[in-house]
């Protein structure tokens, strides 16, 4: 079996600047005056450092910043909750990633789930409102809302997994799938294989020097993904990507 992993953000799909109005919000609510300065786009950073640096960055006084963090963090997934309709009108899922998701999801042996920046309750609303959330068994996945440290989100998803489905998952049979630099080093000190997906911010150069295994420029070559995954786990098996003119997985 092997556990294959799916960061969120410009990887699957691609919210626009929802999160960074919620961030918005949020500090204007809880510290009391507008934010001159937001967090980094797509660097892959979980939610929990993410607010930290926005109020650093935003001159909040040391000594109340983990105060105020926790107050703002608890606060994200349902302040997401009130901009749902807007996910679903102007959010964008990735090129191939309904089709790839399904190919996944159906091929004997992968096991489906996310690892990712993201709170849990947040990346739940995102993946509802666009639909992809049926591909993926949720319970199992690794979360900010479990641990603000990424690369410790692969061992929870793997023993969240291991436990479902009565097997041991380590670095050998599990694969993050993911667009940024955080991705490959969450594999690297987490425990896992990185497939590196130019989706985002980051070059296929850039994801390729970190230590991808694989670096792809998008989600649609389905046979070549689900033939990546395995190659990453049996290094023995051929790297060539499969002819594209013999099919692409299941229709969605």
């Amino acid at each position: 079996m092997i556990l294959v992993l799916w960061d969120i953000d410009r990887t699957l799909l691609y919210t626009g600047d929802t999160d960074r109005l919620v961030y918005r919000e949020l500090f204007e609510e809880v510290v009391g005056r507008p934010a001159e300065s937001l967090p980094a786009r797509g660097t892959g950073v979980t939610m929990p450092l993410a607010v930290r640096e926005l109020l650093r960055a935003n001159a909040v006084e040391p000594e109340r910043i983990e105060e105020l963090a926790q107050r703002i963090v608890q606060r994200m997934p349902a302040q997401l909750e009130r901009h749902r309709n807007d996910l679903s009108r102007t959010g964008q899922i990735m090129p191939g990633a309904p089709a790839v998701l399904a190919a996944v999801q159906q091929e004997p042996g992968l096991v489906p789930t996310v690892v990712t920046g993201n709170l849990r309750g947040s990346a739940e609303i995102k993946l509802k409102a666009l639909g992809l959330d049926k591909y993926l068994d949720l319970i199992i996945g690794g979360y900010s809302s479990d641990d603000s440290h990424r690369p410790a989100l692969v061992r929870v998803a793997q023993q969240r997994a291991g436990a479902r489905h009565g097997y041991t998952f380590a670095r050998d049979t599990t694969v993050i799938i993911g667009d940024s630099l955080e991705d490959v080093r969450t594999g690297r000190e987490g425990g896992a294989h990185v497939i590196g997906v130019a989706s985002g911010t980051t070059s296929v150069e850039k994801l390729a020097a970190a230590g991808a295994c694989h670096v792809i420029p998008e989600l649609t070559d389905t046979r070549c993904i689900i033939h990546l995954i395995n190659q990453c786990v049996a290094p023995d098996v051929d790297q060539s990507c499969p002819d594209p003119s013999r099919g692409v997985g299941p229709e969605v």
